[in-house]
């Protein structure tokens, strides 16, 4: 194992000269040597001897080996105190001084260059440039690396603050331990890597407000459409019973009782439509699994994750969807088809409801749902409740009456009545959907729900 070179103030056994002429030689350059012993000087641990290796820098200015320091220490039974000053330190791992450090090294590169130069021993040592092969006698305080004269006129050291190697290891050495310079290079650090932080956020911020603002087009998109077909329908309606009133005043008397029963049933029809909300979808909610239809009244297990935001509103374990709308007060219902699936799950759900993760789908959670698996009904109470149905299942009413507290179930073909909730509810209610789980193919036909409709017909003849 190579040793470090050992400096020119630790005792030892000096060399034998035999030569006088070499010994003259030796003579005549002692002056000359005088500032590399006293860098040597500078450079040296005190309490190895040697050249510093991963030099430190407490805050008496005092510099030594990181190793020795730390060997000392655990020696010491007074506690961390500077060696030299007996001062004691706050710091249990001082900063290693960079620019001590390539002074060192560059001074040990430069001795062990001595016996390939071929120069006298003592005599200063001569490293070279490694790019322009001529000595390096000056120190760049703004790149802080060693320089010749060659690297000192180029443009890379333009404009740079330059001193003397040697001037420049005794002033780092001081300044290096300073606890200014400690708090720049931290404040600097600090300021690089928060700056890297806000650019992050800043580019995530815009990601974020730019996908809302396309998912938020859509919908308007989407409703606006909507609500030009209802108006339609209306208008269509209301120029048909417009229609009627003119034929029942210029009609005979039989005619104008028939009309009038036909506007009786007219009546009678778009008020019990009026019973049936309409309801549509809430894309942002809907699983990554699920796909909706354009008009949004039916929903289907594509069996495959599909590309959406993960916006807070979305499910992101469950099979489920919301209605886009919900309630607070009044009386609601809508109607699903349901006959040719064979797992679902219906009812209302709490705005507040857990979206993230798995749920129990409990009244006590802000479930209030019936639903199909494996052929048999279930209420979702705790514990379940088995349902019986009478014939069979198409279609599926939900009746919500927030004031009230009833979430009720019932067969709209014969009126029957499945399960009914009794709570009570403070807080805004939605529509829910499963469209259950859909296994190589399996149960893959949508939930649809009921478009809300009025009929018009003669009951004379029919």
């Amino acid at each position: 194992m190579s040793q470090r070179p050992r400096a020119a103030s630790q005792p030892g056994r000096p060399p034998s000269i035999q030569s006088p002429r070499l010994l003259k030689g030796l003579r005549r350059r002692a002056l000359s040597t005088q500032p590399t012993q006293g860098l040597e000087e500078e450079l040296t641990c005190t309490v190895c001897c040697e050249i510093f290796h991963e030099p430190v820098v407490l805050n008496c200015t005092h510099s030594f080996c990181q190793s020795c320091l730390q060997q000392f220490w655990r020696k010491n039974p007074a506690g961390r105190q500077c060696p030299v000053c007996r001062r004691r330190c706050s710091s249990t791992e001082p900063p290693i001084s960079l620019t001590l450090k390539n002074v060192a090294e560059t001074f040990l590169r430069q001795k062990e260059s001595e016996p390939e130069s071929g120069q006298i021993p003592g005599s200063s040592p001569k490293v070279q440039c490694p790019a322009h092969e001529e000595v390096l006698k000056l120190f760049c305080q703004d790149d802080e690396e060693t320089l010749c004269f060659v690297c000192h006129m180029s443009r890379k050291h333009t404009g740079h603050q330059v001193c003397p190697l040697e001037e420049a290891v005794l002033s780092r050495k001081v300044r290096g331990s300073e606890p200014s310079l400690i708090m720049e290079r931290t404040e600097r650090q600090m300021k690089e890597e928060f700056d890297q932080l806000h650019q992050f956020l800043q580019k995530e911020e815009a990601d974020r407000i730019a996908a809302l603002r396309d998912e938020h087009e859509r919908k308007s998109q989407l409703v606006k459409r909507k609500t030009e077909c209802l108006m339609r329908d209306i208008l269509s309606i209301s120029n048909t019973i417009i229609g009627i009133d003119n034929e029942i005043s210029a009609s005979d008397a039989l005619f104008l009782q028939v009309h009038h029963t036909m506007k009786l049933e007219i009546v009678m029809l778009g008020r019990q439509s009026h019973l049936l909300t309409p309801v549509t979808l809430d894309p942002n909610t809907a699983y990554a699994w699920l796909s909706l239809s354009s008009d949004l009244t039916s929903v289907t297990n594509a069996g495959n994750m599909q590309e959406v935001p993960d916006n807070p509103e979305r499910f992101n374990h469950l099979v489920f969807v919301l209605g886009s709308e919900g309630f607070l007060s009044g009386q609601h219902a809508w109607e699903v088809e349901v006959g040719n699936k064979d797992d679902w799950v219906l009812g209302v759900v709490k705005e507040s409801i857990n979206r993230k993760g798995k749920v129990s789908g409990r009244p006590e959670d802000g479930f209030w749902t019936i639903a199909l698996c494996e052929g048999q009904f279930t209420a979702m109470t705790t514990p379940r409740t088995t349902l019986q149905v009478e014939g069979p299942l198409e279609k599926v009413r939900v009746q919500l009456d927030c004031d009230a507290g009833l979430v009720v179930f019932s067969n709209p073909v014969n009126m029957t009545t499945i399960y009914t909730f009794k709570d009570h509810f403070i807080e805004k209610m939605f529509p829910f959907f499963c469209p259950g789980a859909n296994i190589n193919g399996n149960n893959s036909r949508p939930l649809k729900i009921c478009p809300v409709r009025v009929a018009i017909w003669n009951s004379a003849t029919w």
